[in-house]
């Protein structure tokens, strides 16, 4: 096996936490990625990964490792791409994922003027509540909302966003305005689960303490646009984030409800592999879409 390719798949089994996941990524079968550690190891007279019946993870000597491959790789990539002329002609497959709402509202523009200045690229949009692995999935580039838990990845902070509480005017001429969360019990609640949204409604004590309620819901649905529509149409009070219920906010269809207790804002970022081993498409969108999406307004924490 080439020396070069032999790191790649070194690489490649450390951010996937599995050899085989590794080996499936770059076509390599199970018993070929077991073979080509056992025999770096060997060579090198050191262990370089601890093998769990779950997951796998590198020692002191292979994180040493790691760091200088990727070095090492990264000026190879950069020194054949100038050769090939990569940076001048940009081409190849660009994978993005988004949470649903946002990116069907924001990411999905971006990326269609990208490849309308890029026409030898072109784009996959996975739009999911879900996080999806980067790595397992062959995603390029994620748009994340709220701390970046991976490892082995590079975020690009974009800004933020709130999560707040709404209802129609009507619905608290009916009902009234709550003053305090511990108010809502008394509410028709309309609770948004998915995957990435909390079973509790999270708020911010007097004293900064972080304070949840679980809620039990008049109306449940699991898709963000629905929720909002039904407190739009006056069926109770709605946690969701803000950028989900934006035009709802500012056209005074939902009123905004205990700002006080609102809970920190959750960063929005960009999330990507390690930044030395990008494809020149993968960074050139980077640059092309941070600064568009930086200047939405629903990103603006101060709201």
């Amino acid at each position: 096996m080439d020396r070069l390719d032999e790191l790649r798949l070194f690489l490649a089994a450390i951010e996937a936490g599995s050899l085989a996941a590794a080996g499936r990524r770059h076509g390599q079968s199970p018993p070929a990625m077991s073979r080509m550690l056992a025999g770096l190891e060997e060579r090198l007279g050191v262990r370089l990964l601890e093998r769990s019946t779950r997951r796998l993870a590198p020692t002191e000597a292979g994180r040493h490792l790691a760091d200088r491959a990727r070095r090492l790789l990264a000026d190879y990539a950069e020194a054949v791409s100038a050769a090939a002329g990569e940076a001048a002609s940009l081409r190849g497959r660009l994978r993005v994922t988004a949470p649903l709402v946002f990116g069907r509202l924001h990411v999905a523009p971006v990326v269609t003027a990208f490849l309308g200045e890029q026409p030898m690229v072109t784009a996959e949009l996975q739009l999911s509540d879900r996080n999806l692995d980067l790595v397992e999935e062959g995603i390029d580039v994620a748009l994340r909302i709220g701390p970046l838990t991976e490892g082995g990845l590079v975020a690009r902070r974009l800004g933020s966003v709130r999560r707040l509480v709404a209802a129609s005017p009507d619905y608290l001429a009916r009902r009234g305005v709550p003053a305090r969360p511990e108010d809502l019990a008394a509410y028709d609640v309309i609770l948004f689960h998915s995957r990435a949204t909390p079973a509790e409604w999270r708020f911010r004590g007097q004293g900064g303490e972080a304070a949840t309620l679980r809620l039990p819901g008049r109306f449940a649905v699991n898709e963000a646009r629905a929720a909002v529509a039904a407190a739009v149409a006056g069926h109770g009070v709605l946690s969701a984030l803000s950028y989900q219920m934006e035009a709802e906010l500012a056209s005074g269809a939902l009123v905004r409800l205990l700002r006080e207790a609102e809970p920190p804002v959750l960063p929005v970022s960009l999330v990507f592999p390690s930044a030395r081993l990008l494809p020149a498409r993968v960074r050139a969108f980077l640059d092309f879409a941070a600064p568009r999406l930086a200047a939405l307004p629903v990103l603006r924490s101060e709201r």
